[in-house]
């Protein structure tokens, strides 16, 4: 028998069970009577945090396969973005946009910003396992002469577009984490002093998790008196918003356009105020930022139309056939290649969002997972042998009544860090390597010189955020040669040859 506890009483331990038979989910009770009286609510307390049969419906409307040939869906059908659909910023693209054009953007999206109607999210739920760390994704030092973290790199730049746009800008931080990483990251974030922002200025919530199923469908427990459960993906934003009370807390300040993305980008331009700019500019209710691939086999997802409506469709989704088509000026057709960089409205989160959840599929995922036999011992297996749902966030693509996307250089806005040191690609040495000749690419810009080592290698050049959020303010360094070796932080200090 479980002892009288004062969290739960005999009749709500009825009720749940009931509920869990009713949900044919009964057997997660089975060592519940062996636990003891802390082991038991905690049990309770998770158990009664789940909507399982809402979860059912999950599993049964996207991991189960259809009876019969007649239930079977047709292929979908797919359609690049018409070059009208889209704008660019690149000059050869066949979408461009005119320098005026950019200008109003950058000039729309500064002044939203400089009337503090302009929040960033940061997508931060990931550990950085693939890099040989158990910290926080965002805590990596990918090698800069400065050493900073992710975290603070992207910081600085919402620093200095604070500076930017003028004395009494603020650009709240909102940062989704995960079960994994939130005493961490809020940690990292105390222990830096919020990396020079204040406090208040900073939202945490955790992405959403859901249970983890065997195939057939019954929910897992990793241990007698825990299921398995497993993070939604990214698309947990949404409902980690919804719970945390986020939207609210953006609308209470008088935040009305949003900049979301994912924390493993180390030349993200957070809040970019041209992006902000055109977005809101074309009264989007949400947006994306999309880069050329770099040839047609290159896995990544692009934004296309699926069955007429926008979506992301991933690599191992289309032929090549598909993926090799071209339009008449050589462009590849399916050439909008999605990084997780996105626009939203604050009404769209608000009012439209919580309409559009309960349509959204999730995706399977079979995983290897941890779970304890029927003798409660616990079992780890060699391969995949359950499901985790997810839910990615650009699951709301089509219910977007008008989705803005613009096409960005790849150089200058993306560099991912997915792999562990030494992959040779999507690693630490890329990102730093990016990082710099972004940097390069600066003071080059503002008629500077960087001297280089004299076997042609990449220096160590870094000039900081917070000197110069996107190449601007550098005028001070034309006409110099500067040292190859050597951190920015101050340009009346910059160290010239």
């Amino acid at each position: 028998m479980v002892k009288s506890t004062p969290s739960f009483t005999s009749e709500s331990l009825a009720a749940l069970k009931q509920r869990y038979a009713d949900a044919g989910q009964d057997h997660v009770f089975k060592f519940f009577n062996d636990l003891d009286d802390d082991a038991a609510a905690a049990f309770f307390e998770q158990l009664s945090g789940i909507d399982i049969e809402q979860c059912n419906r999950f599993f049964d409307r996207t991991a189960r396969k259809p009876e019969s040939p007649s239930q079977q869906q047709e292929p979908d059908v797919l359609e690049p973005l018409a070059s009208d659909a889209f704008a660019s910023t690149l000059p050869s693209s066949s979408s461009s946009a005119s320098p005026d054009q950019l200008q109003a953007w950058r000039e729309e999206g500064m002044r939203l910003i400089r009337e503090n109607k302009v929040a960033v999210m940061l997508l931060a739920g990931g550990q950085g396992s693939r890099l040989g760390s158990s910290a926080p994704k965002g805590c990596y030092d990918i090698g800069l002469p400065s050493h900073k973290s992710l975290f603070t790199v992207q910081a600085d730049r919402i620093r200095r577009l604070q500076q930017l746009a003028g004395e009494g800008t603020t650009i709240p931080w909102l940062v989704m984490t995960s079960g994994p990483t939130m005493v961490a990251t809020k940690k990292a974030f105390a222990d830096s002093d919020y990396f020079g922002l204040s406090a208040d200025d900073v939202f945490f919530f955790n992405q959403g998790v859901l249970p983890c199923f065997d195939m057939d469908g019954k929910v897992m427990l990793e241990s007698p008196g825990r299921l398995a459960v497993a993070p939604d993906g990214n698309g947990g934003v949404y409902g980690g918003m919804r719970a945390s009370g986020a939207v609210e807390w953006m609308r209470e300040r008088g935040i009305e356009h949003i900049h979301s993305y994912c924390v493993d980008n180390c030349l993200v331009r957070v809040a970019d105020p041209v992006f902000l700019g055109y977005a809101a500019t074309l009264g989007a209710e949400c947006g994306a930022l999309v880069v050329p691939k770099k040839a047609w086999d290159e896995p990544v997802g692009v934004i296309c139309k699926r069955n007429g409506l926008y979506g992301v469709v991933e690599y191992s989704e289309i032929t090549q056939e598909t993926a090799q088509q071209t339009r008449s000026n050589g462009e590849l057709a399916y050439n909008a290649g999605n990084i997780c960089n996105h626009y939203y409205s604050i009404d769209f989160l608000h009012k439209r969002v919580p309409e559009i959840e309960a349509n959204l599929e999730h995706h399977v995922a079979r995983k290897k997972i941890p779970y304890v036999d029927d003798a409660g011992e616990t079992i780890r297996p060699t391969k995949p042998n359950g499901i985790k749902l997810e839910r990615f966030v650009f699951d709301v693509f089509p219910y977007v009544e008008n989705l803005a996307i613009l096409e960005v250089d790849r150089k200058d806005q993306f560099s991912p860090l997915k792999n562990g040191p030494g992959a040779g690609a999507d690693c630490p040495e890329t990102s730093r390597s990016d990082l710099i000749d972004q940097c390069i690419r600066f003071a080059e810009a503002a008629g500077a010189t960087v001297q280089r080592p004299a076997d042609g290698s990449q220096p160590a050049f870094e000039i900081s955020a917070l000197v110069s959020y996107a190449g601007e303010g550098l005028e001070s360094l034309s006409g110099k040669t500067l040292a190859g070796d050597q951190l920015i932080t101050d340009l009346d200090a910059a160290i010239t040859v």
